[in-house]
């Protein structure tokens, strides 16, 4: 793998601030930044599971759209 948790963490928030966008939830939903602290937590191993990709959607696809 070629990125780092800070790829990572930075990917994930950009998919969270865009998923967020127009549907967000202040009662139920993170802001970008309480997720971004949530995401310091994770292992490297639990920041790939958050990206949900797998056979059919690559890290490297994923990283392409969010990195």
């Amino acid at each position: 793998m070629n990125y780092t948790r800070a790829d990572l963490i930075n990917a994930l928030c950009a998919e969270w601030d865009y998923l967020c966008h127009d549907d967000f939830d202040p009662e139920n939903d993170l802001t970008t930044e309480e997720y971004r602290e949530e995401l310091q937590d994770y292992t490297l191993e639990q920041l790939v599971e958050e990206t949900s990709t797998g056979d059919g959607y690559t890290l490297d696809e994923w990283m392409e759209n969010w990195g």
